[in-house]
């Protein structure tokens, strides 16, 4: 058998940033119902569902060790950038031909801020990861960044109740920002995950961007919260 050849990331390079409210050219499905997985999936039936979503998943280190750890889960992740998205797609197309455990997670290049609903239905998610965003420093870029008032409420729209979303970030200002903007969403609480929560354990090594944290010793701050039930719906049920 032919040793196979995988993808070398010096031949996707991009630039680290990209401006996710500028125009990009993207295909998306018009809603949930018509986006055709299987053509992502090579064992996507009638019936299955994806479940787990990295949005902005750079390389694609996070759903590699994910697709491995949960094999019963579709998983895919989002990447704005498209020769990182590229890069992403021959990773798995490679991993695929020497084991077939990864048929289960692949890569879209589209926008998550502007068309997360559009793939997914209320409450589809079980788990989101947000790791290592684009920081945004300048204060007149901190509309580009991930997590905003607006783009929680996404959030809590695509993930079920009791689903997860996962931060972690090393720079500490954008933690902060995360954990505040997170806390004060009246569908989110902290979540303090128990020591079998496998996703929980792999979230600053799996990254190339966590691995490169961890080899300059810098320090990673993660936080996990939890979708809880609209607490306006469950006192209009309980009077």
């Amino acid at each position: 058998m032919a040793k196979v050849k995988h993808p070398k990331k010096r031949n996707y390079r991009q630039r680290a940033h990209s401006n996710p409210l500028s125009d990009h050219s993207f295909d998306y499905p018009l809603s949930p119902g018509v986006m055709e997985w299987s053509k992502l999936y090579p064992r996507f039936k009638p019936g299955d569902e994806v479940t787990f979503c990295d949005v902005g998943c750079g390389y694609g280190g996070l759903l590699v060790t994910l697709s491995s750890m949960f094999p019963d889960k579709y998983m895919v992740g989002f990447e704005i950038r498209v020769k990182v998205s590229d890069y992403v797609n021959d990773r798995f197309l490679a991993l695929r031909q020497e084991d077939e455990v990864y048929h289960n997670a692949g890569v879209i290049r589209t926008n998550a801020m502007k068309y997360l609903p559009n793939f997914f239905r209320k409450g589809q998610l079980e788990k989101m990861f947000i790791l290592y965003p684009d920081p945004h420093f300048k204060k007149c870029k901190h509309k580009w960044r991930i997590v905003s008032e607006g783009l929680l409420a996404e959030y809590a729209y695509v993930l079920q109740v009791g689903g997860l979303a996962y931060t972690v970030s090393d720079v500490k200002e954008v933690h902060d920002w995360m954990v505040e903007h997170f806390t004060a969403f009246p569908l989110f609480e902290r979540y303090d995950p128990p020591q079998d929560d496998k996703a929980a354990q792999i979230l600053i090594g799996s990254t190339e961007e966590g691995k490169k944290v961890l080899r300059n010793n810098g320090q990673s701050w993660t936080a996990i919260f939890r979708r809880v039930d609209d607490p306006h719906l469950v006192n209009c049920g309980e009077s």
